[in-house]
């Protein structure tokens, strides 16, 4: 499924990127700022769906719609602005669009128009094949399966004069598919004004904005899609998660028992199987669709798939080169590396997977003259 979105504030594009992609799990969302480029998107790729500004730095929303309706009457339009009187909706009812929403606007609401304007149609499980699928998502919108309760997103959301930054990151530090998607939204725009990476999650939350935050959030907990839809797939999740929590914290006690600031090591912890994580979400999409995974496939799908899926979102993400080794060094270490960074982050996959008493284990930590205390000693 292919979807144009054109907006030229950026933060908005980033929200409607992440609700398209709850209403429709592994579609392809391209975004644009200008009339003129979107014009020329649409003469290049079939598009299934396009969500328009009315005012654009370069003209109007409308010359979209005008475009488009020349050639495709059935085609679903859907015109979000900030212009609500009476005359503006019906001016833009006259060019035909599908829909028409208000800023600021409700991720629920928009949820629920998205979802309901297009329905899925049926899929051939013939036409079904996880490795096709696989390969193609790598370009979509990669969302991770995250356990967020839209209630308690809610409940945070009428509380939002209330909350900081400092206090949003600490409630969600150990969320990746949050934690992930707020950082990859807040270096797309920071990027653009600096140049520099966003690295932490509260930088993330302070450049959006809480109310933007939270309504990424909310937007992701909506993603009823993501639910993974077999015992196998929950089982894996959870694994893999759990293994990028203890790194994480483990990678921190070694940080503080060395005086480093151990926020940088914590969070590559955390980034640590965002590509496993990546896979099972494709594959959860794929039983979605009414795919059946042979014995043993979802574990060969991680061997094959999980390091270009996590190289994919590392880039993506836009994260520092030295983040980006980091999590490497999670995974693999050279046997000529020398930095304590990276020393502490492969100890500390080491001792999240009970190797603590391996001889490699023992020969990190020595190097970095760090005694960590066994399960036994404590």
């Amino acid at each position: 499924m292919n979807v144009l979105v054109l907006e030229d504030d950026e933060l908005v594009a980033e929200l409607l990127e992440t609700v398209i992609a709850s209403a429709y799990p592994g579609a392809l969302v391209k975004k644009f700022p200008l009339l003129e480029e979107a014009i020329a998107e649409t003469d290049r790729q079939h598009l299934d769906l396009v969500i328009t500004d009315w005012n654009l730095p370069d003209g109007s929303g409308l010359e979209l719609v005008r475009h488009l309706r020349g050639r495709d009457r059935e085609l679903p339009i859907v015109m979000v602005s900030g212009r609500s009187d009476r005359d503006s909706v019906l001016k833009a009812a006259h060019y035909g669009i599908s829909g028409y929403i208000t800023k600021p606007f409700s991720v629920e609401m928009v949820h629920e128009r998205l979802a309901a304007l297009i329905e899925p149609g049926p899929v051939s499980t013939e036409e079904l094949n996880l490795q096709a699928m696989l390969t193609e998502s790598l370009e979509h919108v990669i969302q991770l399966p995250g356990e967020q309760d839209p209630a308690e997103i809610l409940a945070l959301i009428e509380r939002a004069d209330e909350l900081s930054p400092a206090q949003l990151s600490e409630r969600w530090r150990e969320q990746p598919a949050l934690v992930t998607r707020l950082l990859d939204v807040a270096n797309g725009s920071s990027f653009r004004r600096t140049g520099k990476p966003v690295e932490t999650l509260k930088d993330a939350i302070n450049l959006m904005g809480v109310s933007m935050a939270l309504n990424q959030a909310l937007a992701l907990s909506l993603d009823v899609g993501r639910q993974l839809k077999s015992p196998e797939l929950v089982e894996l999740a959870a694994k893999h998660q759990e293994q990028a929590l203890k790194v994480g914290r483990e990678a921190q006690r070694i940080a503080i028992s060395m005086k480093k600031p151990p926020v940088m090591f914590q969070k590559a912890g955390l980034l640590s199987r965002v590509g496993e994580l990546a896979v099972i979400s494709v594959i959860n999409q794929y039983i979605a669709k009414g795919g059946q995974l042979e014995e043993g496939q979802a574990d060969q799908c991680l061997r094959d798939w999980a390091q270009p899926y996590g190289n994919r979102l590392k880039v993506q993400w836009r994260l520092s080169l030295d983040l980006r080794e980091l999590i490497g060094s999670v995974h693999f270490l050279q046997k000529d590396a020398v930095r304590n960074d990276r020393l502490i982050m492969r100890a500390a996959a080491l001792i999240a997977e009970g190797r603590q008493e391996e001889e490699a284990c023992q020969i990190l930590l020595d190097r970095l003259g760090v005694h960590v205390a066994s399960k036994a000693e404590e």
